[in-house]
């Protein structure tokens, strides 16, 4: 039920002068919607049809927002919106992504770091600190936008995925999959920035491809068959850079390859000769075509599959001699440099010959593995190449900003490097080794986030077993309703019928560690999927540990504060406490006798009561009471300048959750601080101690905190949790079971690099176990020796994808919190109903939301997806700081509001994946048509408000009465907006619910209201109420229907309606929620399509006439025959048929006398001398008319009229008097018998002069004054 006389206010006053009266308004809005909590409100609103679940993709606040971002917050807030006014009840919980290369190339350029060697050198301690602090650098300007913007999403109770609790799912979630089947280790060719030293999963790459001119060469490799060493295998390649790494040549078994004689060049300012050249038969004509094979001659073909073990020699000798290549592969030498088949050369382009280098080709790794090539990595993971590479050592590979350098060097040494070979015409020569070079244009995989040419590198790393989804995938997508569908049937879907294994390790840093521990001798892993897992695995130091709060003490029953350290002594026990304590201590003393164990240390904090607690301990447990150990971090919390007071008295300085943990009162500690100093205490204890059975006295806060970093939790998980301030029963007890859990510089659990790396464990060996140094274990010298070897966390971190697509658990802290919620029926968490992102998730989010709901639940964790589009600026382009082609965000802001944009965005393509241009002159628009015209409606209404009755229990849904086709017409526009709003916002097809919104305004003002003006101004009462009425209606019903779109708007017609029937009847405004945003979806009767189609037809009718009007030159004032209309217009097979009531209508709008139906479009244009006079008389009224409105009148303020006119005319005036009186509210005319102005000015009637007006009639000037009376 509503507030029974709220007082909520939208008006705008004067104030900040660069901004405009709708911005004022909105931050007007904004201010009652704080005041009242409407969001939080809204939220507990009654919702019968139960749950409905929206997932927030998680933003960087690294960055500051921009206009792109105003796309989804639009999206992500009209849905929510409709959906809680249908009766939902939807949450809508923020949330950041923190992990990352983002992140992490942010602080490498702020510290000055250049590679990971750099990182390590400055301490991954410090580089983590500084990413974690970075983090949420510009949170403040996001949530000011998202407020700004009137998106409503709980930023306070957001989730943070570098939180400890999230990555524990995540680590739930890892070790799931891993049980599954799902998770394996491999070493393949994957896509690797040489510049972050990681490698990238597959759709990630998919991000940064980029169209860069390159350049390619075709090299020569020489037989090195005795028999055939004048012949030459020529093979193409457009990475030069890897020629160093070449082990094979590839060809097509069943390919036809021919031996040609072609000319090449030999040493400068020598002949060319030719030599026989080996290339696949249908390539010929193409390399003919571009002048790489020079009047070639075939000398004889062969199949591919002939030539398998052919040796040939490679282009750089670097790795030629024994001992070159690394240990495990000198093995494998022997296989090296010879001709191999494989499928996938093809003669679609280059020479149908391939250069194989295994450590940088997916496909070349393939065949290295089933032909047991060596593998040459000749580039380390920097980029650079390495070592003994002649020139080419210390280059980079691929080197950002010159990505051509490394290969045009590479160019250069094939073209000074020369074989001696005989050639065709038996001479011997020198031929060198690049035989063409070619440029080309082609995409070229980037970093998505430093923009460094990638490298297809071999290495080592983590998959999710993928492939093994896809049929599950393909059928879960199958289930989802994706706008736009191509999204969902093309791109995302090409993608996972294409689905590849997922990378999800990288080789960083600031990211959720990979819970995999691999022995030091035999290299099993072990995973881990929970912090308990991890406890258990850490060995404790046999310290049993028992928490105690002091007995009641005087101060508790005042009370009063007793926190300042200048205060130790104040407050003592009470003898009731004194009672407790014992009580307590007798209860110790049996529990530790049955379990066979006996305190040995007592800690206590120093004030009075603490200090009582603990000596009446010892004494009960037998320990001397001098040595108990006095540590000031076991105080109680510093409450400052609250120190005296009443502990209801400091709680008022916390006005959020937040405030609760982290705000300091002066003088005095948060929550943050005596968790900090009570685990450190804990870990002092814990590491000078051990074996011990130790009792630690302190007060009721510092006993809560040491059970939650017992128990692992941090201040973040506090918070989430709702903490608040109680205690525990005095004299109470806790054993905890406290271990040396990984923790930062804070004291804070932190389960990200370094301090996780620190966490190992031993474990026993299997005799007979095969050691990684290639022994058994419980063999040789040491066969009678137990084995054990140390588990060590392997050092790669989690794909950040993989953080970001765990949200729909991890945010919920599953399994290990809210289970059975998530696992209900109809569960208020999971799937999601709704999310919204743009395109460029279908690879990103999207995907890793999938992969992992169908992995880890067996179904999609979402249902409905609006994919949206890219916004750019006028100009065509993105929008982009650098070129300036977009208007900062806060004064386009100032000066149109934010409604305009956000209808914008609704009401576009952009909202079903498309781009959009955005310009001012689109807002200034929409800010015409759409808003002005309601605020000119509201206007209008509000002249006439204070005369129109309410109905006692007049609810939003109550619908006048009204026998008038207008209204008719206006509640029907309503039921179809309704109905439109419905079918679009239901189907997740914003765009269409959006746009009918400019049409019905455009109805409601220039149709409806300019038709009903003469009703608000009429006699007949009851017309002019239910004009009133139905105006108001269509106001309260309209605000309700557009209040997902335009909620500032919609909050602002709202009140003001609100307030004024809340003045006309208190009893029917308590009947009416707060706010808009706190009402139901409207209840209105069914569409009337007839009435609908009629206005329609009418409509089309008063257009064509007019247009019959205006080629005749006819002006519109002066009064006509008749209007004639034909069957074109009208149907009765199509149920057209035009009551009385739209004839009027039409004859009012053409002013015509009769409107009949013919066989002809017509208006009768002959003017009877009736007609003539009484278009004059309508003149004078539109001139008098507007003297009125200029002069700032009223509807209710009366006038005197007086006109100077020719006799002629005030004959025609005096005639039609009573016709000229009724719409301009003329009391009196009195005609002034002269034609000069100033004489006029100066006749007033007695009354006050107002406004002078002319009339140019045909052949004369009428001169008017209006004078209020």
């Amino acid at each position: 039920m509503a507030e029974s006389n709220p007082k909520p206010q939208t008006e705008v006053h004067a104030g900040d002068a660069s901004k405009t009266k709708s911005a004022l308004r909105e931050e007007a809005v904004l201010a009652f919607w704080q005041e009242h909590n409407i969001f939080e409100e809204s939220l507990k609103k009654n919702s019968p049809k139960g749950n409905f679940v929206f997932f927030d993709g998680p933003p960087y606040a690294t960055g500051l927002p921009h206009f792109g971002h105003m796309i989804p917050s639009t999206i992500k807030d009209v849905i929510p919106r409709y959906k809680t006014m249908q009766g939902f009840n939807v949450p809508r919980r923020w949330g950041w992504d923190c992990h990352g290369l983002p992140i992490e190339n942010l602080i490498e350029k702020e510290l000055g770091l250049t590679d990971k060697k750099a990182i390590e050198e400055y301490g991954i301690d410090k580089f983590n600190k500084a990413a974690r602090d970075s983090v949420f650098r510009y949170d403040v300007a996001w949530k000011k936008l998202v407020r700004r913007a009137g998106r409503w999403v709980d930023m306070e109770n957001d989730y943070h995925t570098m939180d400890s609790s999230y990555t524990e799912s995540v680590w739930w979630s890892f070790k799931t999959l891993q049980e599954k089947g799902l998770i394996y280790e491999a070493f393949k060719v994957m896509p690797f920035c040489p510049r972050c030293q990681t490698s990238l999963s597959n759709f990630e790459v998919g991000q940064g491809y980029k169209d860069i001119p390159d350049i390619s060469a075709y090299v020569l490799f020489q037989s090195a068959d005795s028999t055939h060493v004048d012949e030459y295998f020529l093979a193409w390649t457009t990475t030069p850079w890897t020629l160093p790494g070449n082990v094979a040549l590839a060809m097509n078994a069943e390919m036809a390859y021919v031996l040609v004689h072609t000319s090449v060049p030999t040493l400068p300012n020598e002949p060319e000769k030719k030599i026989k050249v080996w290339v696949a038969k249908d390539l010929v004509n193409k390399l003919v075509e571009k002048k790489i094979l020079i009047d070639p001659k075939i000398d004889s073909e062969q199949k591919g599959g002939e030539f398998v073990g052919r040796k040939y020699s490679p282009p750089f000798d670097f790795y030629a001699n024994a001992g070159t290549l690394s240990v495990d592969q000198e093995a494998k030498r022997e296989n090296a440099w010879k001709i191999q088949c494989a499928n996938f050369v093809t003669s679609e382009d280059g020479t149908g010959i391939v250069h194989i280098a295994p450590a940088f080709g997916d496909d070349d790794y393939k065949l290295s593995v089933d032909a047991g090539l060596p593998i040459i990595i000749h580039v380390s993971p920097d980029g650079k190449i390495k070592e003994g590479n002649g020139t080419l050592s210390g280059l980079y590979a691929k080197p950002k900003g010159d990505h051509q350098l490394t290969d045009i060097e590479v160019i250069k040494l094939l073209a000074h490097t020369y074989t001696n070979a005989k050639v065709s015409d038996g001479s011997n020569a020198s031929i060198p080794l690049l035989f063409a070079k070619e440029k080309l244009v082609h995409s070229y995989p980037h970093c998505w986030r430093c923009d460094t040419p990638l490298l297809n590198y071999a290495t080592s790393s983590w998959f999710v077993r993928v492939t093994d989804l896809k049929e599950k995938l393909i059928e879960e997508n199958n289930k989802i309703n994706w706008t736009p569908k191509e999204v969902g049937e093309g791109r995302f879907g090409k993608w996972i019928e294409n689905v590849r294994d997922w990378a999800i390790s990288r080789s960083r840093y600031w990211g959720a560690p990979l819970p995999i521990w691999r022995g030091s001798k035999t290299g099993r892993v072990e995973f881990i999927g929970s912090i308990a897992d991890l406890k258990n695995k850490i060995a404790g130091r046999g310290n049993g540990i028992t928490l105690m709060r002091h007995g009641e003490a005087e101060s508790n029953v005042l009370d009063v504060i007793n926190s300042n350290p200048a205060h130790l002594d104040k407050y003592g026990l009470t003898m009731n406490g004194k009672g407790q304590v014992e009580e307590a201590a007798q209860k110790l003393l049996a529990r530790q006798t049955k379990a066979g164990k006996k305190i040995t240390k007592i800690y206590s904090s120093d004030f009075r009561r603490t200090k009582e607690t603990a000596e009446h301990m010892a004494s009960v447990l037998g320990i001397d009471p001098s040595e108990i150990v006095y540590d000031a971090r076991l105080r109680e919390v510093n409450t400052g300048i609250f120190d005296g007071e009443k502990w209801s008295k400091r709680s008022e300085i916390f006005k959020t959750r937040h405030d609760t943990i982290y705000t300091r009162p002066e003088n005095g500690e948060s929550v943050e601080d005596v968790k900090r100093r009570t685990a450190e205490f804990l870990y002092d204890l814990d590491s000078k101690l051990k074996g011990e059975e130790i009792l630690v006295v302190t007060h009721g806060l510092p006993l809560r905190l040491m059970v939650n970093i017992a128990n692992g939790q941090t201040c973040r998980d506090l918070l989430r949790s709702g903490w608040r301030d109680y205690s525990d029963p005095n004299a109470s007890l806790h054993e905890i079971d406290f271990k040396q859990l990984p923790h930062n510089e804070s004291m804070e659990l932190d389960i990200h690099r370094p301090y996780i790396d620190k966490v190992t464990w031993e474990v026993s060996v299997d005799k007979g176990t095969r050691l990684l140094d290639g022994t058994i274990a419980g063999e040789g010298a040491n066969a009678n020796d137990s084995v054990t070897e140390t588990m060590v966390r392997v050092p790669e971190v989690f794909d950040v994808w993989y953080d970001s697509g765990s949200m729909p658990f991890a945010q919920a802290h599953y399994p290990f919190e809210n289970k059975e919620l998530f696992e209900q029926q109809n569960s208020s968490i999971f799937p999601a109903d709704f999310i919204a992102e743009g395109l460029d998730q279908t690879r990103g989010w999207f995907y890793s939301l999938m992969v992992l709901g169908v992995g880890l639940f067996g179904k999609s964790p979402y249902k409905n997806v609006i994919v949206n589009g890219l916004m750019l600026a006028e100009d065509g382009r993105k929008m982009s700081k650098s070129l300036r082609n977009y208007p900062d965000m806060e004064p386009t802001f100032n000066k149109y509001g934010v409604d305009p944009l956000r209808y914008f965005i609704a009401s576009s393509s952009v909202v079903h994946s498309e781009e959009v241009l955005f310009s001012e002159k689109i807002l200034d628009e929409i800010n015409k048509k759409i808003f002005n015209r309601l605020e000119n409606v509201y206007s209008f209404y509000v002249l006439y408000a204070e005369h129109v009755p309410v109905e006692e229990g007049t609810t939003p849904d109550s619908v006048p009465h009204s026998d008038n086709v207008l209204d008719k017409w206006i509640v029907a526009r309503l039921s179809q907006l309704k109905s439109d709003i419905e079918k679009g916002l239901d189907a997740y097809q914003i765009d269409k619910a959006a746009r009918p919104i400019a049409d019905i305004v455009d109805d409601l003002s220039t149709w409806y209201l300019r038709r009903s003006r003469d009703r608000f101004k009429g006699d007949d009462i009851k017309d002019k109420e239910q004009a009133m009425q139905t105006t108001r209606f269509a106001l309260l019903t309209l605000s309700r229907l557009v209040a997902p779109f335009i909620p500032f708007m919609a909050e602002h017609m709202y009140q003001n309606v609100r307030n004024e029937i809340a003045r006309v009847s208190s009893t029917s405004a308590i009947l009416m929620p707060l706010s808009v945003h706190l009402t139901d979806w409207p209840t209105l009767p069914m569409v009337d399509h007839t009435i609908i189609d009629s206005m329609i037809t009418s409509r089309k009718l008063v257009e064509a006439g007019l247009a019959i009007r205006s080629k005749s030159g006819v002006k519109v004032r002066q009064p006509l025959a008749s209007f004639t209309y034909t069957d074109e217009f009208t149907n009765s097979e199509s149920g057209i048929l035009l009551s009385e009531d739209f004839l009027q209508i039409i004859k009012e709008e053409l002013n015509v006398k009769e409107v009949k139906k013919g066989t002809e479009l017509a208006l009768d244009t002959n003017l009877t001398t009736e007609l003539k006079e009484e278009g004059i008389v309508r003149d004078v009224i539109r001139g008098a008319q507007e003297a009125r409105k200029n002069a700032g009148l009223v509807p209710s303020d009366d006038i005197v009229l007086s006109v100077s006119a020719s006799a002629e005319t005030v004959v025609i005036l005096r005639k039609n008097e009573e016709m000229l009186k009724k719409p301009i509210q003329a009391m009196k005319v009195e005609y002034v018998a002269t034609n000069d102005l100033q004489t006029l000015s100066e006749s007033n009637e007695g009354g006050e002069t107002t406004d002078i007006g002319v009339v140019e009639l045909e052949g004369e000037k009428v001169l008017l004054k209006v004078v209020k009376i």
